[in-house]
């Protein structure tokens, strides 16, 4: 799986148009925000800095025919995963050329709109992983697309958390076997507390919204707004209404 800038399906034709020049514009200014020796997320960094990802940027998020088009590239990103790839990080990264510079309460009801659209596709295929919930309140929920689980990581030009501020909208799915496969080789709780220390150096706090899977819906740090208690996710699956 070798880090990729993915081009853009003409529909109905076997031939792909080049990626544009602003999807290149925008793909290396992601990769210089993940390796900019402060961030401190390292799954992303080992991520990109090994090329074992991909890149896409679609229209407006939400929209239709990019919804679509990013349902499919998921999709396709999850079939080709194999076992041996838990060992390693991996990522998919979508961006989106708007909606830019808005409120981070707008960002996140943009988001679940998104992942609600995505999964309205998916389904019609795919059953949910059911190595996770499908409920978002449920302490071991977790997205599902493809019949593979991803831990979501939204960023926007307006975030509060300098890690996850990026100019344009951002949705990053990181399969969710990776951190399992860390749990179980007993590494997670020190990349923790690393990134831990990285967002102090890099903000001079720790994420509010940090949470151990298990202990509580991963669902509340998806858009990287810190929320309160009574926070309830507006998503639910097909099936869960």
């Amino acid at each position: 799986m070798i880090g990729q800038l993915l081009k853009p399906t003409d529909q109905g034709s076997p031939f792909t148009r080049p990626p544009s020049r602003t999807a290149r514009s925008v793909h290396d200014a992601f990769r210089a925000k993940v390796l900019e020796g402060r961030f401190s997320c390292l799954g992303a960094r080992s991520a990109v800095s090994s090329g074992r990802y991909r890149f896409g940027l679609y229209g407006e998020m939400g929209e239709v025919a990019g919804t679509r088009r990013l349902a499919g590239d998921l999709a396709r990103f999850a079939a080709r995963r194999r076992p041996a790839d838990a060992a390693d990080f991996s990522t998919f990264v979508a961006a989106f050329a708007s909606p830019l510079s808005i409120p981070e309460e707008r960002f996140e009801a943009i988001l679940w709109e998104q992942l609600r659209a995505l999964h309205e596709i998916d389904a019609r295929d795919h059953g949910w992983d059911t190595s996770v919930s499908s409920d978002p309140d449920d302490p071991t929920f977790a997205f599902s697309i493809g019949g593979v689980a991803f831990f979501v990581v939204g960023l926007h030009g307006r975030a509060s958390r300098l890690a996850r501020r990026f100019a344009w909208p951002t949705l990053v799915f990181n399969p969710h076997d990776q951190f399992t496969q860390l749990r179980a080789a007993g590494h997670f709780g020190r990349m923790q507390e690393m990134i831990r220390q990285r967002e102090l150096t890099l903000q001079g706090s720790i994420n509010p919204m940090l949470s151990e899977f298990g202990t509580r819906s991963e669902a509340r740090q998806y858009a990287g707004r810190a929320v309160d208690d009574d926070w309830h996710c507006p998503f639910s699956a097909r099936g869960d209404e």
